[in-house]
């Protein structure tokens, strides 16, 4: 999410001014920091922001320039649910618990999912934000009056709908994970003579969460495609060092869009490279560790 915001950014003329550490030093919640510092390096040497520093533009959008607060504070709750996953597969979760040493066996609740529950739902609205902030680019990019680039990325328009159909299949995605966003944990129905009469419905956490991440790698593929093609129409002038190296990755295994072709292919190619951390690595070998 963050390789895609910064190579966004500098599509859409943004300023790395947002990405300043004495910015986050005075609201210095970790994943914002490290949120910044990511986007800074990945865009740093970009002779697209250079080429505007002076220009009459007074601040970005929020999605832009707000990129590093919203991704961050994503990157905090993943560590969160990270702590109570960790914790839970390194427990005893059976009833009874037997303690050999003193030959007791004590009758509890530990097989209770609340922690889990919570957790998961959580992470429901932690990585829907990522895709739904991540769409909103994507408009931003193939909308003309926003981008200043030709309309949906692709010469001759009208005859091309380029990727048109790419961001409507982002909406429908991330208004899909808002839906799935609604907290199952809320929700309990007695069982068993009302002797079970409240339980944590955590495994339908748990399936939600998996189509949210599902979802949201589709939705940041997306970008990451319209960025690329975005870039393409800068041909006398060169991105930063990181996101160089992301639009290289991604031009390996899908070609620019010069007329309209079926477009679930390249996402599913560009998925892969998300899945596999392929994009990640080649980035980190020109720019060192991502946070």
């Amino acid at each position: 999410a963050d390789i895609a915001a910064a190579m966004s950014l500098e599509v859409l003329m943004g300023s790395r001014t947002e990405f300043n550490q004495r910015i986050h030093e005075r609201r210095p919640h970790p994943g914002q920091a490290a949120a910044a510092d990511n986007m800074e390096r990945l865009t740093r040497n970009s002779e697209i922001i250079t080429s505007h520093k002076d220009c009459s533009r007074v601040q970005d959008a929020y999605t832009l320039r707000c990129s590093p607060q919203v991704h961050g504070a994503s990157k905090d709750a993943m560590g969160y649910v990270r702590k109570v996953i960790e914790t839970e597969m390194n427990s005893s979760t059976s009833n009874p618990l037997v303690f050999p040493e003193t030959q007791d066996f004590l009758l509890g609740g530990n097989f209770h999912g609340q922690p889990v529950a919570l957790a998961l739902d959580f992470l429901c609205m932690v990585v829907a934000e990522l895709a739904g902030i991540s769409e909103r680019r994507v408009e931003r990019l193939v909308n003309p009056f926003l981008s200043g680039l030709p309309a949906f990325l692709v010469e001759h328009g009208g005859l091309n709908s380029g990727f048109m159909i790419a961001q409507y299949t982002a909406a429908s995605l991330v208004s899909e994970n808002k839906i799935l966003s609604h907290p199952a944990c809320v929700d309990s129905i007695p069982t068993s003579a009302n002797k079970e009469d409240h339980v944590s419905m955590g495994t339908i956490s748990a399936r939600k969460a998996r189509e949210i991440v599902k979802n949201s790698e589709n939705v940041i593929a997306i970008e990451l495609l319209c960025a690329a093609q975005g870039l393409d129409l800068f041909t006398n002038m060169k991105p930063g060092q990181g996101t160089l190296a992301a639009y290289h990755v991604i031009r390996d295994v899908v070609p620019h869009l010069d007329k309209d072709r079926v477009l679930a292919p390249d996402i599913e190619k560009v998925v892969k490279l998300i899945k596999k951390g392929v994009l990640v690595d080649e980035v980190e070998k020109v720019m060192g560790p991502l946070n």
